[in-house]
């Protein structure tokens, strides 16, 4: 194991970003377990700390398969084509729009209201507990472009290198520390000493220090 929690990757991986200190900076977490990570990278940078949502969407006989992501304002990536075939466009968009409702629930119960941090012209530095296939990744990057930052940087502790390759070539910058196909545990959870849940009071507590 790697990481004692997610603060010890997030201080593990301010090391690497230590070049974007005193920079225009917006650091974004991935609710919920990108936050305590992000958290100390904005601490070490002295940035400010956004959130970026994205959700998964589970296959509809196995909920825990995810097939693809969207974020809120509705990028998407996945699912296959030939998957899409077999489960029907009609109860892809219904799922779509589902996950789309929630993300804004959750934006109103985290930020309450809160006004997005523009980072127009500044680096953004997109932050997650780590990456297995890297769908909700993908489709925030997809988002953050919108918003015309003048770099993305994605910053992850875990991830396998054919992840790894999609993510770098959709950025300007990527930093990680654990990148590897051949020993990848299979579970991101499985490179932590400690990988509880994070509650929705942790986010909102970490938002508001």
């Amino acid at each position: 194991m790697l990481f004692k929690n997610r603060q010890d990757a997030g201080n593990q991986l301010s090391q690497l970003l230590k070049k974007y200190k005193n920079m225009d900076v917006v650091v974004y977490a991935l609710p919920r377990g990108g936050v305590p990570v992000a958290a100390e990278i904005s601490k070490f940078l002295h940035a400010p700390i956004d959130l970026l949502f994205a959700h998964k969407i589970g296959h509809p006989h196995q909920p825990e398969y995810a097939i693809a992501a969207v974020s809120e304002s509705g990028h998407m990536v996945g699912p296959s084509p030939d998957l899409l075939l077999s489960i029907g466009n009609k109860w892809v968009e219904s799922e779509k729009e589902h996950q789309i409702k929630e993300i804004k629930r959750k934006r109103e119960k985290y930020l309450r209201g809160r006004k997005r941090i523009s980072v127009e012209n500044k680096i953004a530095i997109l932050v997650d507990d780590g990456m297995a296939t890297g769908l909700t990744m993908q489709v925030g990057i997809k988002e953050l472009k919108d918003f015309h930052p003048k770099k993305i940087v994605v910053a992850v502790p875990v991830t396998p290198k054919s992840t790894a390759g999609l993510i770098k070539a959709m950025v300007d910058d990527f930093v990680g520390i654990e990148i590897d196909d051949y020993h990848f545990l299979g579970a991101v959870g499985a490179y932590y000493e400690e990988f509880k849940q994070v509650e929705d009071e942790e986010v909102i507590q970490i938002l508001n220090s």
